[in-house]
């Protein structure tokens, strides 16, 4: 049977794993290998993808995939032998945080010079801590959250007190076999950049599935160091980890820390410059076992390496490594060694000797040999606890959060409190207190300007252009603060991930994987951050669907646009159509999706294998500081991008094409010029010039369309005169739906190409045209 074929809570043990190329390795490498033992946790709550547990960690996959793995409910003689880890229950005293313990090391005999750079690659699991530790190393703010994938590029910083280092934070990956876009960028990293040092965190609360990148670490040939994070954790829930054994059997310093807490990263500071420093490489490469299965593959990787070593040599990639890899049939490393035909075909031979003594594939052999060599350890050095106080946790929430009948309801109350507590209850209350504040600054400016007889000019231009401008901009900013505090707060949590596998299917109906829900997500916060989320996609063909259909996700920079005029225009449902809003769009992203499936993007979603992180409370800290963040982004385009155009617009409206200052507004430069497209937007019910204007000035940030209008009308009964209801509901629809700022043009750009910006460009006008034109005629009918 297969794995398809469990019930949920059934166990038993994988026999093959079927498949192949990339996303067979990225099974292996997740632990994924013959004699395991495998649970069924559940099933989403529309029957796929499913929840499975191993090796102690949560991990998902759909029917499609599981029906490719075959199990056994017969115990395995394998999996007895390597579930041994009930020998010694009783609690061992261990290092404290930051205390690192014995190890054998390989050290040069010349230190590198005092004045050179020392350069750390920073490198762990998904979701293992990685960033917290950046931010800590390093006094950096980057964003941190309980989701796979938050790191999606690489971050560089100086570790505090050592002004000749820099630590590079790379994304979170499982393996050195490239899988997906943010793998890809870690392993060339490591092998261009050639650091100094690396940095290797992980999970201690998941020490087996962690220490599979460590082994492969290792193999490079660089000097590093293990940092054995939530360790606080491990203890708390009665487990415990011999710190000097395991420093023994690796070969490479191991420093229990606790990132979050700040605990151990001194020591773990010292170690890191110690061994970069003096380049003591880790004393331990080779995890074979020659008494295991006759050492078929202990004298398999021996042969390759003594074929390869001048290749290898050659290419700067460490021999031992290079072995493992070609065994693995790593096709890139192939290539990068060169090899001649005779020695390619001398190399088949040897694996296929070792795949008939070891009777299975060569990639499954090489990854149960290295999880071979993780249980020895883990049962020498590790005690774990009978069940984490987070699991345990995890499981009664996950009851209700993606349970059969209960997940879809929950989401769309908890999207729908979310909306509502943002746009009516603490958003609305925060925006009318700061909406009073920045009219009472206007009117005391105006008086003083007035009293002091400025200039008129200069007297409009600061309070049309700057106060009126600006300032109906700023009004908006505790909506879109308290919006990013609700999606903080959500990703924190790990309840994003949930989304993720929740959402699964319905996504695959427009071609996606669960996955995108995340980036989409994102967007409603801001598009930017949303395109860039999309790196964590395996897929090229799902990247680039998400990343052109994240900008339908209404970003929070469009708030104020839906504010003002649902205000003005429909104020007894402004909450309806505000919430109206973000369902058409996303209804129109749908739309666009189920159209460039069949054309575009032809085929089917990436397979969605995600781990699943424990619930945990999101940290203050964490929380504030994206607030922080986004809240300074936001006033910094207010007091640039916005200023300079609100100041622009002034200008042009105010003066007309032989500069002189105009009384009326209708002879400006800005008139004549917007004159010109505003025929395009006529049989929108649009078609005055100050609307076209304020449109064109939100290409360079969608906040300043409420700027430009108010300092073009002056007053609301303008905005009146100008607008119908019928045609305020077409601008609110194309304001939704066209082109998104240059930022996230920008984004675009360097993500897929000035090709695919283009598209996103112009594609967006036309489909916001269509759509607004339609609810214009829809309107007019009643």
């Amino acid at each position: 049977m297969t794995i398809k074929d469990l019930k949920e809570g059934q166990s038993a043990t994988i026999c093959t794993v079927g498949g192949d190329g990339a996303l067979r390795q990225h099974f292996l490498d997740m632990g994924v290998i013959p004699g395991i033992e495998v649970k069924l946790i559940k099933y989403a709550p529309m029957g796929d993808p499913l929840e499975i547990r191993i090796h102690d960690y949560e991990l998902t996959l759909r029917l499609a995939d599981a029906e490719q793995i075959e199990v056994s409910d017969k115990k395995s003689d394998e999996d007895e032998h390597r579930k041994d880890n009930k020998k010694d229950k009783a609690l061992v005293e261990h290092p404290g945080l930051g205390e690192g313990g014995k190890y054998h090391v390989k050290a040069d005999e010349h230190p590198l010079p005092k004045d050179e750079i020392l350069t750390f690659a920073l490198v762990g699991n998904q979701n293992c801590g990685k960033t917290t530790l950046f931010n800590q190393l390093t006094g950096s703010n980057q964003h941190v959250g309980n989701f796979p994938g938050v790191t999606v590029d690489r971050k560089e910083g100086m570790i505090k007190g050592y002004p000749d280092t820099r630590v590079t934070d790379l994304p979170g990956v499982y393996s050195l076999s490239p899988y997906s876009s943010e793998e890809i960028v870690t392993r060339q990293f490591v092998f261009d950049e050639k650091p100094k040092g690396i940095i290797n965190i992980v999970d201690a609360t998941n020490i087996e599935r962690n220490l599979y990148l460590t082994m492969q670490l290792m193999e490079l040939d660089i000097p590093m160091v293990l940092a054995l994070n939530m360790m606080d954790e491990v203890r708390e829930n009665g487990g415990s980890i011999r710190i000097n054994q395991l420093e023994c059997m690796l070969g490479i310093p191991v420093i229990p820390i606790s990132a979050i807490k700040n605990q151990g990263v001194d020591e773990l500071i010292e170690h890191a410059v110690h061994v970069a420093r003096y380049q003591e490489r880790p004393g331990r490469q080779d995890f074979c076992d020659p008494e295991d299965h006759g050492g078929s593959v202990h004298r398999c990787l021996h042969g390759i390496m003594h074929l390869i070593e001048d290749h290898a040599e050659n290419a700067g990639i460490p021999v031992r490594f290079a072995a493992a890899k070609v065994a693995e049939g790593d096709a890139e490393m192939e290539k990068s060694l060169h090899l001649e035909q005779n020695e390619t075909e001398m190399i088949e031979h040897i694996v296929s000797q070792m795949e008939e003594e070891r009777g299975i594939d060569r990639a499954a052999a090489i990854a149960d040999m290295r999880f071979d060599f993780i249980q020895r350890i883990c049962r020498q050095t590790v005690v774990k606890p009978a069940e984490s106080k987070e699991r345990i946790r995890s499981r009664k929430i996950d009851a209700v959060l993606t349970g059969k009948y209960t997940a879809i309801p929950t989401f769309i109350l908890i999207m729908g409190a979310v909306f509502f507590l943002t746009f009516n209850v603490i958003g609305a209350v925060l925006q009318n207190l700061l909406e009073k504040g920045i009219d009472y600054l206007t009117a005391q400016m105006d008086q003083l300007l007035t009293a002091w007889s400025v200039n008129p000019v200069l007297h409009s231009l600061v309070i049309d252009g700057i106060f009126k401008g600006v300032g109906s901009v700023l009004s908006f900013l505790p909506i879109i603060v308290v919006l990013f505090l609700f999606l903080s707060l959500l990703e924190d949590s790990g309840y994003m991930a949930r989304v993720a596998f929740v959402m699964d299917k319905p996504l695959r109906k427009i071609g996606l994987s669960g996955r995108s829900i995340v980036p989409m997500l994102v967007g409603f916060g801001c598009t930017v951050p949303g395109i860039m989320a999309s790196r964590t996609l395996p897929s090229e063909r799902d990247r680039k669907m998400t990343i052109l259909l994240t900008p339908f996700m209404s970003c929070s920079a469009k708030l104020p646009i839906y504010a003002f005029f649902a205000a003005a225009f429909f104020p007894k449902f402004k909450a309806l159509v505000m919430v109206g809003l973000y369902v058409v769009g996303i209804l129109t992203g749908i739309l666009v999706a189920l159209i460039i499936r069949k054309t575009l993007f032809k085929g089917e979603a990436v397979p969605f294998v995600m781990e699943l992180p424990n619930y945990r409370m999101p940290a203050l800290k964490n929380v504030l500081q994206l607030l922080w963040e986004k809240a300074k982004d936001f006033l910094q385009r207010a007091f640039t991008v916005i200023f300079v155009a609100t100041i622009v617009i002034w200008f042009l409206q105010s003066f007309d094409l032989h500069f002189n200052l105009t009384a009326d507004s209708q002879n400006s430069i800005l008139a004549v010029v917007a004159g010109l497209i505003a025929p395009v937007f006529a049989p929108l019910g649009f078609g005055d010039w100050r609307i076209s204007t304020a449109l064109i000035s939100g290409f360079m940030a969608k906040e300043s369309v409420v700027s430009t209008l108010s300092v073009l009308t002056g007053s609301m009964d303008v905005i009146h005169k100008i607008l119908t209801p019928a045609s305020a509901l077409s601008l609110l629809i194309f304001c939704l739906l066209y082109t998104p700022c240059v930022a996230a043009v920008s984004s675009v750009k360097r993500e897929l190409g000035s090709k695919w910006a283009l598209v996103v460009v112009v594609g967006q006008c036309v489909v916001a045209w269509i759509m607004a034109a339609l609810v214009y005629a829809i309107c007019l009918c009643f």
